[in-house]
């Protein structure tokens, strides 16, 4: 076990900005209704829990690029804008992935109830997920590099953004963080990747507590990705989002928060080259494994959340329910909030936190993850009751 729990936790998607505007929009998918504001997805008493909601419609992107995109409409929070949320100062130069992490890294903060300052700051590091960084910036940034006139005037400020480590770089600049900074690229394996990053730095001692998290903008760049590598017209929408968690020792310092909402009780990684059989086999040994360092009993995991897109997909869910022995719910996010790879694992466990079961009693959940080129994930999480939308 790992011994790490979650004190407070925020996610921007095309929901919008914070735990709440999840919940609300779980609520929303769950009923068909507009919920009031704070409204967590609730079930009925007596059925499986979570429900996995309808696919939801799309909404028109065409005003976040001047560039083609291959659809008109995705998963994204358009009219996000970071300039809201901190201001000008400081703000000028960020690209759309490092503004959705800083501004949901802050939320995280202020949702944990943690005061940073110089008696903390040193033992709180930060951790977050990316596929590459940001493709538009990286691309963009090399394209200036080859029309612009001799000597090839490139505006230099733009360069940090083609770093992958930007997001976490600034999140760290922005709230004074200086423990352990650093930057996982896994793609879909990101977020549990960055999980197991995290609990391994707060259990060795090198931090009293992490943020971690993953973060996926949209862009032109990763619209045609995904529409270029979907099944032809049945490829998932491209989707947006970031997910943070602040997580510390079960034996938590003061300042680390004054809730648990939920507990990390293991991680667990695996590979199976050249994916197909041997990666079912890989996914399903990282189950077996996860289970056994949480020491739960495989029939209390009542939800599979996965990263998988296509309707027909089941290369997660089939290994998991064959480890596990039993079929539990599953819960797939990007039918609510599209394809948001690196992002997909994080916004998972924020959607597992933000409904609330039928009956208050804690909830177990396994989170797993898929690579194309073989790897494999998978962590079991343990929630607590009132871990849904926060007050604060």
């Amino acid at each position: 076990m790992s011994g790490v729990v979650i004190t407070g936790w925020s996610t921007t998607s095309p929901a919008g900005v914070g735990r709440a505007a999840l919940a609300d929009r779980l609520a929303t998918a769950a009923t068909g209704d507009a919920p009031p504001v704070g409204a967590t997805a609730t079930v009925p008493a007596g059925s499986a829990w979570p429900v996995e909601p309808p696919p939801a419609a799309p909404v028109d992107v065409t005003e976040l690029s001047d560039e083609p995109l291959p659809t008109p409409t995705g998963h994204a929070l358009v009219d996000f804008d970071v300039r809201a949320h901190l201001g000008r100062k400081g703000t000028s130069f960020y690209d759309r992935a490092t503004a959705l992490a800083v501004v949901t890294c802050g939320d995280a903060l202020r949702d944990a109830a943690v005061e940073v300052d110089d008696t903390n700051r040193s033992r709180l590091g930060v951790v977050l997920g990316t596929s590459l960084g940001s493709f538009r910036s990286t691309s963009d940034y090399t394209r200036e590099t080859l029309v612009q006139d001799k000597p090839y005037l490139v505006n230099p400020v733009l360069f940090p953004n083609t770093v992958m480590n930007c997001a976490a770089g600034q999140a760290a600049i922005r709230y004074g963080l200086r423990g352990i900074n650093a930057t996982v690229a896994t793609g879909p394996l990101a977020f549990l990747d960055a999980l197991r990053y995290g609990t391994n730095a707060i259990s060795r001692g090198y931090v009293d507590a992490m943020l971690v998290g993953a973060v996926e903008e949209f862009s032109p760049h990763r619209a045609w990705t995904t529409w270029l590598t979907g099944r032809p017209g049945r490829a998932t929408p491209t989707g947006e989002a970031a997910a943070v968690f602040l997580l510390t020792r079960a034996d938590q310092p003061g300042w680390a928060g004054p809730r648990r909402e939920a507990e990390v009780l293991a991680l667990a990684t695996g590979y199976g080259p050249g994916g197909g059989a041997a990666a079912d086999q890989a996914l399903a040994g990282c189950v077996t494994r996860a289970v056994r360092r949480a020491g739960v009993d495989p029939a209390e995991v009542t939800c599979v959340l996965t990263g998988e897109t296509d309707p027909d997909d089941t290369d997660e869910f089939g290994p998991a329910c064959a480890a596990l022995g039993h079929v539990p719910a599953r819960m797939r996010v990007s039918r609510l909030f599209g394809r948001c790879d690196a992002a997909a694992g994080g916004l998972a466990l924020a959607t597992f936190l933000a409904s609330e079961p039928p009956e208050p009693a804690p909830k177990l959940a396994l989170l797993t993850g898929r690579s194309p080129d073989g790897g494999t994930a998978a962590a079991i999480v343990r929630g607590w009751p009132g871990a849904g939308a926060s007050d604060r």
